[in-house]
Order: structure tokens, then sequence, then C-alpha cells
């Protein structure tokens, strides 16, 4: 059964003076609060090896911030802003970027009434290469559109953007882009072009704390899921049930898939973006049970139904499918949307930041806690934390 939640009941005051509008100068300097058992306190991040329980399994998302947001402008002088979402044509990430001429991307456009028919220009500086960047809307649906880019140098898409793109931090920061956000908006170890917002509990770790935590016999993987602009997109309806999901493309390795799947030992997630991906195997497993292939997590299948199908069933049918295809990854899709009420399969503790008053994040915390949320947050907002991408981190151990 969908649950009836309000989203004003997951309010909370936050003064824009805690939104950490810039990076500590150190990526693990930024304090951590741990939550166990109804019960929190205080560290530092670098400490956060010293937290885990050795032997477990820690999986972090390595997608990679692509410098997505563009300014155009008209023949009149008017400027465009494009926000690059997903790919449409080509529609895979890793073909678009290669993309040598042309191609389509779904788009977020700023000051789009101001866009008719015309082709826009690249605004350059005189440090901006003359790339011969143009683009033309296809089609419009408020604030998105379909928008074709093409190019006559003969670079990679990623390149283009690379060049004449900038990093889309968070609108809530309240200022452009600078220099240091090419470097901090960035995992250390991210490593596939596709987000346009960075999954920003990564943002913490060091080659120091990595290296300590390995020192723990704690083994590290990586998923893929590519964060979309949803991400940013409040909830505008009082009932969550009425919010629509956006979705975002995950990739998982048949690796990853055999370990998760014979192990007795803890599963530690990095990252709502993580947490969102592990969770949604359990439900890409019934598919291939049920229907003989992988298929998109619908928003609210974890709600609709009981299933009779253990974890490690459903693992080993998206397994059985992988091999019988002479695949090594599963690529799929998730809407699934994490909310109290939410049954929790694989993930055991979760490393992540701070989230927006009102938003789909708070409601995965609360569903991660049991209902514990406001414990945190009062303790963060009393206790100087700094909120948001590049706030400070919490390590949250699950109590449901």
């Amino acid at each position: 059964m969908i649950p009836e939640i309000h989203i004003e009941d997951y309010d909370y005051p936050l003064p824009d003076e805690r939104i950490a509008k810039y990076p500590l100068p150190e990526r693990d300097s930024s304090k951590l609060l741990r939550y166990h058992s109804g019960q929190v306190d205080e560290h530092v991040f670098r400490d956060l090896p010293s937290l885990l329980p050795g032997g477990s399994l820690m999986v972090f998302n390595d997608t990679k911030v692509v410098p997505a947001r563009m300014h155009f402008q008209r023949k009149t002088g008017a400027h465009i802003e494009i926000f690059c979402l997903e790919p449409v044509q080509p529609v895979e990430y890793a073909t678009a970027f290669a993309a040598t001429d042309t191609c389509t991307w779904k788009c977020v456009i700023g000051n789009a009434k101001k866009w008719k028919d015309d082709v826009l220009t690249l605004f350059r500086t005189d440090e901006t290469p003359d790339m011969g960047l143009e683009a033309r809307l296809l089609s419009r649906e408020g604030q998105t559109g379909l928008v074709e880019f093409r190019w006559t140098d003969g670079s990679p898409f990623s390149r283009v953007l690379e060049v004449c793109g900038t990093i889309p931090i968070p609108p809530y920061l309240n200022r452009e882009s600078e220099k240091i956000d090419i470097e901090r908006y960035q995992t250390l170890y991210a490593h596939i072009r596709g987000s346009v917002a960075a999954p920003t509990a990564g943002l913490h770790f060091t080659e120091d704390v990595l290296e300590r935590i390995k020192a723990k016999d704690i083994d590290t993987e990586t998923v893929c899921l590519h964060v979309g602009a949803g991400t940013f997109l409040p909830v505008k309806s009082s009932l969550v049930s009425e919010h629509p999901m956006h979705r975002e493309p995950f990739v998982v390795t048949l690796e990853l898939l055999k370990n998760i799947c014979r192990m007795d030992r803890k599963l530690i997630a990095v990252g709502t973006t993580s947490v969102r991906t592990l969770e949604s195997l359990y439900y890409v497993g019934v598919s291939c049970i049920e229907k003989g292939s992988p298929e998109d997590v619908p928003q609210w299948a974890p709600y609709e139904r009981e299933y009779p199908y253990s974890t490690k069933e459903s693992l080993e049918a998206i397994i059985r499918y992988l091999e019988s295809n002479g695949l090594t990854e599963l690529k799929v899709g998730t809407r699934i949307i994490i909310v109290p009420g939410f049954r929790f399969r694989l993930v055991d503790m979760m490393v992540t930041n701070f989230h927006q008053p009102e938003s789909t994040l708070i409601l995965l915390v609360s569903a991660f806690v049991g209902g514990d949320w406001r414990t945190i947050y009062d303790y963060a907002l009393s206790h100087g934390f700094r909120f948001l991408s590049y706030g400070d981190s919490s390590l949250l151990v699950r109590s449901c």
C-alpha cells in the first residue's frame, strides 16, 4: 500500500547561514555525526575508518559530474542558459559524449520564453575557443526541451562540454560556479561521466581515509548511478504519493552482485544514490524472476504488494540473467522512492550529508533511521553542523 505521507511533516528551519556555500580547505576536516540505536555523537570525518566494522563491504557511486551548464545567445543579444540533463540521440551516455558533430539532449532551458525558432550561438569570452557550437530547439515543454547541438571542429561532445560548459553547482548555493568547484564538486574516485549533480557524501573522502578503510579489511566496490537534476526538485504536493520521481540510470557489475550475494557482513553505502541503487536491485531481480529480464524499477514498486522472494533469490535471478546472456554488467534505471515504511533489504549503514527540508532525501533518511531524523537534525542544527552539498556528514546505522 502506498503510504500517505504529508511532506510538511518533514520540514525544519534551515537558516541561510547554515548552508555551506564553499567547501572546507581539507575534504576530511568536515564534522561527522554518528547515529546508532537512537543515540547521536560527534566526530571529524577523518575518524570514519575507526567507526566502521572491519570486514564490511563499502559501496561508492563513481559517477562523474559533467560541466553541463552552457550559456548561449540569440542574434538579439538575449542570453539563454542550457543545462544538459540526459542524452536523447544517441541515447547512451558514452556514445553521446563520443559524438563529433551533433547530438540531442533533454535540457533545462533558462529564459526559455525568449527562445523561439532561431539557432543560438555560444556566448564566448576571450578565453573560449571557437568550436562552431550552435543549439537548435526541437521541442519544449515548460522549462525543459529537446535541444540539438552542432559543432564544427570535430571534437567529441565531452570535450565540447569541458571547454564550453561550467560545473552545475546546486541552485541553493546562490552563486555562480567558480574555479574551486571544478575540483571540489567532484569525488576523488569519480570515473564515469554522466551526472549533473555530485553524489555529495563522497566529497569528504581523501586518499588517506580510503587507505585506512582498506587497512581495516573493508572491501570497497563501486556502482554508477548518474544523478539527475531531479535531485534539486522540491516536493510540491502536500501528499508525497502525488510526487513523480525522476528516472536515473545505473550500472552494477556482475562481480559486485556475486560479492553481495555470497557475503554475510555489513553493507555500507556511501550516499543516498548508492542506497537507491542497491535497494533497487531487489526489484530488478523480481522482474527477472517474473518476466525473464531486468526492467526499470517503478516508483512505488516496494509498497504495492508483498513479495515472496528472499533477497538472495532476487539477486541470483539477476546473476543468472547476466551470465546466460554473456553480460558482465547490469544496466537499468530506477524511479524508486524510499519513504517511511520502506523495507531495506541490503544496506546496513549509510554515509550521507544533511539534506534540504521537505525533500525526498529527508524521507529516505527517516525511513533508514526509523523516524529518528528529527533527533539527528536537531542535534546538527544545535551543534554548528554545516548543511547541504558542501556541508558536513553523518554516519547512520539502520534501525529498521
